[in-house]
């Protein structure tokens, strides 16, 4: 697999395992053009095989970077209802028409983030707080992170909507995907077998950059303010969901 790919295919897989990094570091709403990048250096399915280990070694490093900050009440809001969109995903993940999902879901997330913009800008939004708002969004991210590694913009959703400071929506969402992210991980080697022991050395490869990514955006957090914070993830997201309406 290594001598086979391209100059151009290593470029872009580069490039997606920097922004990984960034991802991780806590620069959150970017997640899509990872898996754009990585989709266009190998095949969609076998892009999702070499990108779990990658997402799995940010995670480490954002659980212990960003521990302290966890909000727990989030977390077991919405990772019970993650699992259960992960098995759906698992499940009728291969008779799902792909093109037409991420339709849906780049609809469904330019809606929601209409709806922070607006919440943002009037002040006059009632987000609702009650379990049934966290379910939803943890069905849409799980079955999202099965079937396309694409739940952080409804994730990211919830944490805005909920109005956490940035470096408590950055600890909460650390755990949060380093748990999904381990659930997932049998089924690749096991069920689509898309984890091998060809794509796991690729991941050798690229972990440098992700490694470069996390300190660039542990840097870069650093240096935004809460509210400056909010403003990018909502711009990221939304322009995330286009690419996803677009590719």
């Amino acid at each position: 697999m290594i001598s086979d790919i391209p100059v151009i295919g290593w470029t872009l897989a580069i490039a997606s395992a920097f922004i990984l990094g960034l991802a991780k570091g806590g620069i959150k709403g970017i997640g899509v053009i990872i898996v754009l990048l990585l989709a266009l250096a190998f095949e969609s399915k076998a892009s999702t095989g070499i990108m779990m280990p990658l997402l799995i070694a940010g995670d480490i490093f954002a659980v212990i970077f960003y521990h302290r900050h966890t909000q727990w009440i989030h977390l077991r809001r919405l990772l019970p209802w993650m699992l259960v969109g992960v098995l759906i995903g698992v499940w009728f993940g291969n008779e799902l028409d792909e093109a037409r999902f991420k339709q849906w879901m780049a609809i469904l997330i330019l809606s929601s983030t209409a709806l922070m913009l607006w919440g943002e800008f009037s002040k006059n939004l009632n987000v609702p707080r009650h379990g049934a708002f966290g379910a939803i969004m943890g069905l849409l991210a799980g079955l999202a992170t099965m079937i396309g590694n694409l739940a952080g913009p409804f994730a990211d959703l919830y944490f805005l909507a909920m109005q956490l400071p940035k470096n408590h929506f950055i600890g909460t969402a650390a755990w949060l995907f380093f748990i999904v992210n381990l659930f997932k991980l049998p089924f690749h080697i096991f069920v689509w077998h898309t984890i091998t022991a060809k794509s796991l050395l690729v991941d050798l490869w690229l972990l440098p950059a992700v490694a470069v990514g996390l300190l660039c955006g542990v840097a870069l957090v650093s240096r935004l303010q809460d509210l400056r914070y909010r403003k990018v993830v909502i711009v990221l997201t939304a322009l995330g969901a286009l690419l996803i309406l677009v590719s």
